[in-house]
């Protein structure tokens, strides 16, 4: 038994915990509601962990044990595959490809021109990958721009979808999903309806998408869940003249079959993959860019939000006991996110008089207001609850540190 594998058991780990060793922790990518995901290195290739808490899913591991089920099925180049995984006594890890081009709207807006055909070769990328999941009885059931990432920074790098973490196999092509799923905005009127939902749920994210893609704003305006449920239900899609003048009528079928109300008849992702518009060959030469760069604008103000959302969450993560590198850190923290969480901090959210391009969920979508001297500063309160939080990491770190040495000395004497 090597060195690693003793100390695991002598410190009741699984025995999976050994791989570990092998991986060097980097940046912290992103937070969600079970954990954490980071970048790490193992033998020179780069990869993402997703570092789940098991007390988050106590009682619900199964969702964890169905991601990972699914992730070691998929095999499609629009998919992010799966590398590994490996357990410790309070935490899950999932070792998948790193994606590192970007997600689908920063980088397009780093494109000198983007056009309704650029729109449809993005638009069948993912489609192909939601016609795999269909055909093998997976529904994502979270489709957004920020799970479609590029894998890297080549100009023709492949779109691939990823987080998997409520996604579900289906017993059966007829099985009826009940549980709330989705992401304000992208979830159809079934989900929030409670109705019970299936395949057709992933068609009218990725029809939403489809729209906003193509002119920039939310085909939807509403705020709070009862409207905006009134709203998909009616079906109301509204083309407005001034931004979707120079789209191909084709693009608007498209997303009229995509974003019917009502599931039956809903293009199915087979259906839709037929489509004409998808070919682009009617789709037109305009540059969406500059209405996608305002809605990327507005989409930033909420990022501004979720850096500090992510100071606020390292404490209660409680990332300890087995890895001092699972804590967030100062350097995980963006070197621009001073200024954007300052800038988020001090915006006013409730502006009136919304324009169609200016539709959707006011913190993601609002256009923000002209900034003001010293905005792009921290409150003195969130700089004390981040340079506490960093101390506290530090202060588990060190105390681990003490630990796993005591161990390593108990181990070599014995």
């Amino acid at each position: 038994m090597s060195l690693s594998g003793m100390l695991s058991k002598l410190q009741g780990q699984p025995t999976t915990y050994d791989k570990k060793s092998s991986y060097k922790f980097g940046r912290t990518l992103g937070a969600g509601t079970y954990g954490i995901v980071r970048e790490a290195e193992q033998n020179g290739h780069k990869y993402a962990i997703k570092i789940i808490l098991k007390k988050n899913v106590k009682g619900n591991e199964q969702m964890v044990y169905d991601e990972l089920e699914m992730l070691q099925r998929m095999n499609h180049p629009h998919i992010v595959h799966f590398h590994d995984w490996f357990e410790s006594r309070d935490k899950y890890y999932i070792v998948t490809q790193l994606a590192t081009g970007g997600e689908l709207f920063d980088r397009i807006c780093e494109y000198g021109k983007f056009t309704e055909k650029d729109a449809a070769e993005t638009i069948r990328q993912v489609l192909s990958a939601v016609e795999y999941l269909h055909y093998n009885n997976v529904v994502h059931r979270d489709l957004k721009p920020e799970n479609l990432l590029y894998l890297s920074t080549k100009h023709d790098s492949p779109l691939v979808l990823a987080d998997f973490g409520i996604a579900k196999m289906l017993e059966s092509s007829s099985e009826v999903l009940t549980t709330m799923a989705g992401s304000f905005g992208y979830a159809a009127p079934e989900v929030m309806m409670k109705r019970g939902h299936g395949k057709p749920v992933d068609m009218w994210s990725l029809g939403v998408i489809t729209y906003t893609l193509l002119c920039g704003y939310s085909p939807f305006r509403s705020e709070n869940l009862p409207d905006l449920i009134e709203e998909c239900r009616h079906g109301r899609i509204v083309f407005h003249e001034r931004y979707w003048k120079d789209v191909s009528p084709d693009a608007k079928t498209f997303i009229g079959r995509l974003l019917h109300p009502d599931p039956d008849k809903r293009a199915t992702s087979e259906e839709a993959m037929k489509d004409v518009w998808l070919t682009g060959k009617t789709a037109t030469d305009h540059n969406l860019l500059p209405e996608l760069r305002a809605y990327l604008a507005r989409a930033r103000l909420k990022r501004g939000i979720e850096i500090i959302k992510l100071a606020n969450r390292i404490e209660s993560l409680k990332m300890q006991e087995d890895a001092e590198e699972d804590v967030p850190g100062e350097a995980d923290v963006p070197a621009n996110a001073h200024e954007a969480a300052g800038q988020a901090l001090v915006n006013n959210f409730g502006t009136s008089g919304v324009t169609p391009g200016e539709r959707g969920l006011r913190t993601s979508e609002a256009p923000p207001p002209a900034k003001k001297s010293g905005a792009g500063r921290l409150s003195r309160a969130a700089r004390g609850a981040i340079f506490r939080e960093v101390v506290l990491a530090k202060v588990r770190e060190m105390k681990n540190d003490k630990e796993k040495a005591a161990v390593e000395k108990a181990a070599t004497n014995h």
